[in-house]
This record gives C-alpha cells, structure tokens and sequence, in this order.
C-alpha cells in the first residue's frame, strides 16, 4: 500500500544559505531510490527557517529502506550540524487518490 509522508522540520533562517544544497543533494539521493514516487523539501515564503516536507512511496518498506540509506544517515548529521529543530513528521496509509 503507497504511504505519503507530510511534515515540517525548522533550520535556523541564517543556516538556510548553507542547507540549501545539502537538502537538494538528499532530495536527488532520495528520488533515485527505488520505492520513491515524490520527495520534495520547499521553504514557506511566510515564515523563515520553515521547511514542509511532502513524500509518496510505493510501500512503507520502501520507506523503511530509505531511512537507512546512507544519505539519510549523512543528511541526519548535516541537518543536525545546521541546528534542525522542530521537526514534524507523520506518515499516511494511501488506501485512493485522485486528481483535482
């Protein structure tokens, strides 16, 4: 059954010019895994520091498998290393979608 995973997680607003691109590299690592249809970070133009995260996988194994990887590990040190904090994240069971 697919899973989508929502949420948000903070990065100082002065470490952002620095997450930038070690997020874009975890999000290229991530598309590339096998499982993975969506993994998107995106900064809410209202609040700085303010990171939603979107993903839709195949299976809750796939996202297990991803968790595990190597650039999730390194991302989880960078992420922490930048002073991530209030990080939110739930996962869904798809059972149905449909366009809008």
């Amino acid at each position: 059954m697919p899973v989508a995973v929502i949420g948000q997680f903070r990065m100082p607003p002065e470490a952002m010019e620095a997450a930038r691109p070690l997020m874009a590299k975890v999000m290229l690592a991530t598309r590339a895994e096998a499982g993975c249809i969506e993994y998107n970070y995106a900064e809410d133009v209202l609040d700085p520091g303010l990171i939603r995260v979107s993903e839709l996988w195949e299976s809750r194994e796939h996202l297990d498998v991803h968790f595990a990887s190597p650039h999730m590990v390194t991302w989880g040190e960078e992420r922490t290393a930048l002073g991530l904090s209030g990080r939110k994240i739930t996962v869904f069971e798809v059972s149905g979608a449909a366009e809008l």
